[in-house]
């Protein structure tokens, strides 16, 4: 189990528990009151590969046999076969899963250090941002790389070792849009998640998946902690980033996986529950 930071992140191992989430070196922020949570509802952890499949006809074969079989019997060429295509669907707005993204995207970040990098999110309208603490790993600057590209300096205003969670803090909020904390008590198994970040560095990549498993004890940061498992395919670079609901709602900080001898993503991920981040966050800020 390792920490996800970028590229530039955590290191993976195998799904041995208890192993420290700590990013390798050369891997690619309440105020009180101020963070916009939501109301509890009544009722009821990540680089994604993208599999781009290219359709192929004979169509010009097609059009080509047609044509000579036309011209043997001495008329004029055959118009050429067409595609079955279908009718351009109506414009409409986003919806379902394309609508959450849409809404998260803006306050998702990357963060790159000297010697590292991860993911992170805006939690208030001050410019705080909240990421991993191995992202961070001991800096007390960052650069921050907005959803449009553009870049800006963050300071470090403090971390949680034992949490391994940390506050970034920018100039320029007005400029940044921030999230929604959500509930993680509010979520069950096979609810449906997204995962955002930056793994391997691919900036405002999105993942689908479920949570698999609630209060699954594993190591986190300097000491054993309870997280939500998820299926959503998250990677280093991921780390700091932020697990949301089909609302769009941050439920949890996505951190560590599991890997098998080979690496990569197998589809066991990790996120500190967002009940146990905000309070630390509020905390950082507020000292």
């Amino acid at each position: 189990m390792r920490g996800l930071g970028s590229p530039r992140g955590p290191e993976f191992v195998t799904p041995t528990f208890g192993i420290p989430a700590t990013p390798p070196r050369d891997a690619p922020e309440k105020a009180p009151q101020g963070f916009p949570r939501k109301a509890p509802p009544k009722g009821g952890l990540l680089v994604a590969a993208a599999l781009v499949a290219a359709l192929t006809g004979a169509a010009a074969g097609i059009a080509g046999g047609a044509a000579g079989a036309r011209l043997s019997e001495g008329s004029g060429p055959a118009p050429a076969a067409a595609l079955p295509r279908v009718a351009p669907a109506p414009s409409a707005g986003l919806s379902g899963l394309s609508a959450t993204a849409a809404r998260v995207l803006p306050s998702v970040v990357s963060v790159e250090t000297g010697g590292g990098g991860g993911s992170g999110f805006l939690v208030d309208g001050r410019g705080h941002i909240l990421t991993n603490a191995h992202v961070i790993r001991g800096s007390d600057r960052a650069t921050v790389v907005l959803n449009d590209g553009r870049r800006i300096s963050a300071r470090v205003i403090g971390e949680d070792d034992d949490e391994d969670l940390a506050v970034l803090e920018v100039d320029y909020p007005r400029e940044l849009t921030p999230a929604t904390l959500g509930r993680s008590g509010d979520l069950a198994v096979g609810d449906q998640v997204l995962a955002i970040g930056s793994p391997l560095g691919l900036s405002g990549t999105v993942t689908a998946g479920i949570v698999s498993a609630l209060d699954r004890e594993v190591r986190l940061g300097s000491a054993r902690r309870t997280a939500v498992q998820t299926d959503a395919s998250i990677n280093p670079g991921n780390s700091g980033g932020p697990l949301v609901n089909a609302r769009g709602e941050v439920v949890g900080v996505n951190t560590a996986i599991a890997s098998g001898r080979g690496g990569g993503n197998i589809g066991i991920g990790f996120a500190i529950p967002i009940d146990r981040a905000a309070p630390i966050a509020e905390r950082i800020i507020r000292n």
